[in-house]
């Protein structure tokens, strides 16, 4: 099947940023959510964001305004009627996307595949709210979708070869690097390497071993990281953080997994991260 048009269900970060992504590389995309204002919000931040990239040279005005008019925007589900691939990228909670994709799977062509853009959570449970669990499958795309190169293509028990076949080949159209998770485990690869190093970063702060910056300036100069986890952290989001933290926790019953109290607190008191202007760092540091 020719995918010529993309839906994403959910204009947040991760939806937003894949929409971005597949327009710009010519791809005619369906951007829904229960409001539309979400929608306009995403829309007005790929404005912005386009528009940073026009003045660096990086882009036309001619192909920014191309990219924009490829994207159609909606709070229908029925407008995803006419997607070629549809991804869910609602908020990261089981119950949520279940409801999201049963309803989906309703108005979708029965050959179109469906993909979740989860970070962790079980494709093999999410691909049995369909009516296709053969043709739903994990795509994990990353934050900021248009200029992260990772995609991991995650299959769940009853994933077909050529549902993988499609999904690894339309992220390789998208301009990523697409890697097989051959085994629907809780985390995939990324977060279980990189979730026990939030959480034991976090705990050499509580034990007073040394602040989030210098513990991000030792992971970046002794590690080669581009970013420490305090500062990756602020950027995708404190309570994403924690409900991948929790997730693991629930599935696996490991110590290894679960979340420290101080990352519960920063949540408490409205601290997420750069979205909300202040998290582990204060505004003028995350800025």
């Amino acid at each position: 099947m020719v995918i010529k048009k993309i839906g994403i269900l959910g204009a947040g970060a991760m939806g937003g940023g894949i929409a971005q992504l597949a327009a710009q590389r010519g791809f005619e995309v369906i951007l829904g959510d229960v409001d539309i204002k979400y929608v306009d919000g995403a829309v007005a931040r790929m404005e912005k964001l386009m528009a940073r990239s026009v003045e660096k040279g990086k882009i036309t005005v001619e192909e920014k305004d191309a990219a924009l008019a490829r994207i159609t925007k909606t709070a229908k589900l029925e407008d995803f009627a006419a997607a070629d691939f549809f991804i869910e990228a609602v908020v990261e909670d089981f119950a949520v996307k279940t409801a999201a994709l049963a309803k989906a799977e309703k108005i979708l062509r029965p050959e179109v595949v469906m993909a979740s853009n989860t970070s962790s959570m079980s494709i093999t449970g999410l691909g049995a709210a369909t009516g296709h669990p053969e043709k739903f499958i994990g795509t994990h795309f990353f934050n900021p979708a248009p200029v992260m190169r990772l995609c991991e293509i995650i299959r769940g028990a009853l994933t077909s070869d050529d549902t993988y076949a499609t999904a690894a080949g339309l992220a390789t159209a998208l301009g990523k690097t697409p890697v097989e998770v051959k085994k629907d485990t809780p985390g995939f690869i990324v977060n279980r390497c990189m979730i026990p190093q939030f959480i034991e970063a976090i705990r050499l702060v509580d034990e007073g071993v040394a602040t989030p910056q210098d513990i991000d300036t030792a992971v970046k100069l002794g590690l080669n990281y581009p970013m420490g986890p305090f500062e990756l952290m602020d950027r995708t989001g404190i309570d994403i953080a924690l409900l991948t933290m929790d997730y693991l926790y629930s599935e696996t019953g490991r110590e290894l997994w679960k979340a420290p109290h101080a990352i519960k607190s920063m949540i408490r008191a409205g601290r997420l991260g750069d979205k909300t202007g202040a998290g582990w760092y204060a505004k003028e540091k995350t800025a």
